[in-house]
């Protein structure tokens, strides 16, 4: 993890605000980890560990589930305290971001940097205790050294920050699915795949609405050199074609107890195909519009894929596991 120079943190160039009450200082903190972010996040992990509750059932339990969401939403929000005390000066530079905590001086950066750090170092504690297995906090550990030290600076530097920052981003449901497995396996591969893949398009669709603000906040995003939003609009409709045959792939090659049915199987595909569909119809005309439509498909997308893969066993029943059934994939 990148360290923020203690010189950066103790000479603020944004007058901090007296604090008021303790419950509006306890909203700033809970403001600070964003909870509408979270939202998406704590259903993904949530997804994660439940299937493999499906796949490992002697592993499983509601209490296992709760302790790994809790312990990646911790990890989660860590990295987003992190992520805005280290883009405290471009966030303050952008409308969309400009009435975030540290930007307002709501609070300091010390106290921002030492809650952000006492998340992320609580969830991965809390993974490593109560996990099946080190893996998990492993691999949260590794989350939030390559979120908040790896892709964070790098947006400042090269355009490939989003493919850098997609493989943080995709490991929340993997976490979920380790905390309850123990174990990398094919599964928690195709999992990544989808949600790596599917970050592209969305964060793309972000990139474009908000291409000015980030431009001018000196974030180097494939927007800012794109003006007639051609080679944004081509790699969108690319990543959404690969979306729909990657999403596609878990009713196809895992083994038959693991194997989603026609309910994941048409679920991926409405979803892909609809996520494509605002796709092309941004590169016919690359609108802020439509670049809005295909950021609400891909919010409508990965919701659609995750529960109808969590639903399809319960409605058509799958042969019971055996050790020839499991596929592992060790780190």
């Amino acid at each position: 993890m990148t360290p923020l120079p203690t010189e950066a943190i103790l000479n603020s160039s944004t007058p901090v605000r007296q604090p008021g009450s303790p419950l509006s200082f306890l909203y700033v903190l809970l403001e600070l980890t964003k909870p509408r972010v979270a939202t998406l996040v704590v259903f993904s992990v949530a997804a994660g560990a439940g299937l493999a509750w499906q796949n490992y059932p002697d592993l499983g339990s509601w209490t296992l589930l709760a302790n790994a969401v809790l312990g990646t939403s911790l990890v989660a929000a860590g990295a987003s305290v992190l992520n805005q005390v280290l883009e405290r000066s471009s966030d303050g530079l952008m409308i969309r971001t400009s009435k975030r905590p540290l930007p307002t001086g709501r609070i300091d950066m010390l106290t921002s940097t030492l809650f952000g750090t006492i998340l992320g170092i609580a969830g991965v504690g809390y993974l490593y205790q109560m996990a099946n297995g080190p893996l998990a906090a492993i691999a949260s550990m590794g989350t939030l050294i390559g979120y908040v030290g790896i892709y964070t600076p790098m947006k400042r530097f090269t355009t490939t920050n989003t493919l850098i920052g997609a493989v943080p981003g995709a490991m929340p449901p993997v976490l979920g699915y380790l905390a309850i497995a123990g174990q990398w396996d094919m599964v928690a591969t195709l999992l990544f795949a989808i949600l790596f893949i599917w970050q592209i398009p969305h964060f793309l669709a972000i990139a474009w609405m908000y291409r000015g603000q980030y431009s001018s906040a000196g974030l180097k995003m494939i927007t800012g050199n794109d003006p007639q939003g051609h080679r944004t609009s081509r790699q969108m409709v690319l990543y959404c074609l690969a979306l729909l045959v990657v999403s596609t792939l878990p009713g196809a090659i895992l083994p038959p107890a693991w194997r989603p049915g026609l309910i994941y199987l048409a679920a991926s595909l409405v979803a892909g195909g609809w996520f494509l569909r605002a796709a092309v119809l941004f590169a016919m005309q690359p609108t802020d519009l439509r670049a809005k439509h295909a950021l609400r498909a891909s919010l409508l997308h990965l919701p659609l894929v995750l529960g109808a893969w969590l639903i399809d066993p319960l409605v058509q029943p799958r042969p019971k596991p055996t050790n020839n059934h499991i596929m592992e994939v060790h780190p």
